[in-house]
């Protein structure tokens, strides 16, 4: 009964009069349970996942055509999907060390995960080279063009994961820190990279099935 009352109070709400406007004054205004960075990253994984699927809808769509050419999977691609299965690995474990405030152990991990994720983007550049040595030019066959889209883009998107640990870490390098952002500012990064690993392995297991 009581329910009943709250949802009739709700609907005959006026908000133009002064005792309602008093009341909605009041509202501290905490509408999501959301901080501005965690939606910020949510819907920049949103807007991502929307790209990379018609992406992969229009690959899809391509392959049938008559042109199509199969590319190689240089063994390079597995080392680099490895290296970057590692490096979201260690990404959690450096969260995990960060909400127990083990500090050595956040700057050893947020070192190691600089460095693999430079590792992988330049293992992809010496996959582009390997495979333009062997003739595999983006104006060859359509798939060559959408091997290098989806490898371009997935690394521009690694490259914008690289401004914002490279923000964190330099931040927490200096001391110039707050613990709660801090854990914050790698949960965030960590969110990301797991994104990233996703979306490679999807567009990775595509590649080399068809």
């Amino acid at each position: 009964m009581k329910k009943k009352e709250n949802i009739f109070q709700l609907l005959t709400q006026k908000p133009w009069e002064p005792s309602q406007a008093k009341i909605d004054n009041e509202h501290d205004g905490a509408t999501l349970a959301l901080s501005k960075a965690k939606l910020g990253v949510r819907t920049i994984i949103a807007v991502s996942t929307v790209i990379f699927s018609l992406m992969i809808v229009g690959y899809a769509d391509r392959m049938f055509v008559y042109d199509w050419r199969s590319m190689p999977d240089p063994w390079l691609l597995w080392v680099n999907t490895g290296v970057l299965i590692i490096s979201s690995f260690f990404f959690y474990k450096t969260k995990v060390a960060a909400d127990h405030k083990q500090l050595e152990k956040v700057k050893n991990g947020l070192l190691l995960i600089g460095f693999l994720a430079f590792t992988f983007l330049v293992g992809q550049l010496l996959v582009w080279q390997h495979l333009i040595k062997l003739g595999y030019y983006v104006s060859s066959n359509p798939a060559n063009s959408y091997f290098y889209l989806f490898t371009a883009v997935h690394g521009l998107h690694l490259m914008g994961g690289l401004f914002f640990w490279g923000r964190t870490t330099t931040k927490f390098l200096k001391g110039n820190y707050n613990i709660s952002k801090l854990q914050q500012a790698i949960e965030l990064c960590a969110t990301y990279w797991h994104f990233l690993l996703l979306v490679w392995l999807v567009l990775f297991g595509m590649m080399i099935a068809w």
